[in-house]
C-alpha cells in the first residue's frame, strides 16, 4: 500500500511551512502527499449559505485555503501526487485518524504565547501524542524549519531499550534521505549519592552511569546500516535539557514515544512533551509499541 505523507493545513503561515516539509518528505520517499483541513464548519455553520456561490461560508474558504496550499506544493514539486481532504470534523481528532493510514504526518506550530512562542499549541500536541504514525511538528526558527534548510544533522534521543525501535530506524532513514550524519545521543544522571570527599570513591559511580549510556548507544545502533555517517554522545543531565540543546543546531530530532495506558492512543512521555514545547528545530514524534 502506497502511504501517504499527510499534513495538516489551516491556512496560517505556519501550516503552510508545514505543506513544503511535508512535499518535500514526500518527494524524498517517492509517496503521495495528502492535505487534510479539519474543521467543524459543517456541523456548526452548514445553515450558513454564502449568497454569491450557494454554499457554507467556510466551505469557500477551504477550497481556498486547500487550493493555495496544492499550488505551495507543486512549486517545487511539480510531479507531486497530491490529495485533498476537507473534515467536518475537531481538527486534532481529525488528523489523529489520517495517521492510521499515513507514512509520516508533519503539522505546522502555532504556539500559545504570540511573543515568545515557547509553548506547543494544543492541536500539535494532541496529535504528537495520539497518532498511529510519526509525526513531525516545525518547531524553531522558520528559517531553519525548511525541509531543505541542510546542513545539520538528524538527532535522535536515545531511550531505555532502543535497540530496533521504530525510533531508530525513522532517525536512520531520515538521515539516509536527507544526506546527513546520524548523531545518537544518551543522557545520564549522576548518582545523588556519589558526592562523597573521599578520593578513592569520587567518580566510581558516575562513571558506571556514563559507561552504561555508551553502551545503550552501541545497542540501538547496532541495527543502522553501515554507509550512514553515525556519531555516539554521552551528555550527563536531564534527558530533555540535552535533547534541546542539542536541537540548537540539528536539522531533525528524533524521540520515541511509548504507548501507555489510557483510552486513546499513546501518551507522550516527559521528555517527548519537554522537547515538543522547547526544541530549536522540528522535532520528530515516533510511536513505539512493546
Amino acid at each position: 500500500m502506497d502511504l501517504p505523507v499527510v499534513v495538516g493545513v489551516d491556512g496560517s503561515e505556519e501550516s503552510l511551512r508545514a505543506v513544503d516539509w511535508a512535499a518535500e518528505e514526500a518527494a524524498l520517499r517517492g509517496a503521495p502527499l495528502r492535505m487534510v483541513y479539519a474543521s467543524l464548519w459543517e456541523r456548526y455553520e452548514g445553515s450558513l449559505i454564502a449568497q454569491e456561490v450557494g454554499k457554507p461560508a467556510e466551505e469557500v474558504m477551504a477550497a481556498d485555503i486547500m487550493g493555495a496550499a496544492e499550488r505551495r506544493a507543486h512549486l517545487h514539486h511539480p510531479e507531486l501526487r497530491v490529495t485533498t481532504a476537507v473534515l467536518a470534523d475537531e481538527p486534532s481528532f481529525g488528523l489523529v485518524n489520517e495517521s492510521s493510514t499515513a507514512r509520516a504526518m508533519v503539522l505546522g506550530c502555532r504556539g500559545r504565547n504570540a511573543v515568545t512562542e515557547l509553548l506547543l499549541g494544543s492541536v500539535s500536541l494532541a496529535v504528537a501524542a495520539h497518532a498511529h504514525c510519526p509525526v513531525i511538528v516545525l518547531r524553531g526558527n522558520p528559517r531553519k524549519t525548511a525541509a531543505t534548510a541542510a546542513p545539520g544533522r538528524v538527532v535522535l534521543g536515545v531511550a531505555e531499550k532502543a535497540a530496533g525501535s521504530a525510533a531508530v530506524r525513522f532517525a536512520a532513514e531520515e538521515a539516509a534521505l536527507r544526506g546527513l550524519p546520524l548523531e545518537a545521543v544518551r543522557a545520564w544522571r549522576r548518582p545523588a549519592h556519589s558526592d562523597t570527599g573521599h578520593p578513592l570513591l569520587a567518580g566510581g559511580p558516575a562513571h558506571a552511569e556514563e559507561q552504561e549510556a555508551a553502551e545503550a548507544l552501541e545497542d540501538a545502533l547496532r541495527d543502522v546500516p553501515e554507509g550512514l555517517e553515525q556519531h555516539r554522545r554521552t551528555a550527563e543531565g536531564h534527558a530533555r535539557d540535552v535533547l534541546v540543546a542539542a536541537s540548537q543546531d540539528a536539522a531533525l530530532l528524533v524521540v520515541g514515544a511509548r504507548r501507555r495506558g489510557g483510552r486513546f492512543g499513546l501518551q507522550l512521555g516527559r521528555v517527548a512533551h519537554g522537547v515538543l514545547h522547547h526544541a530549536a528545530c522540528p522535532v520528530a514524534v515516533v510511536p513505539e509499541t512493546d
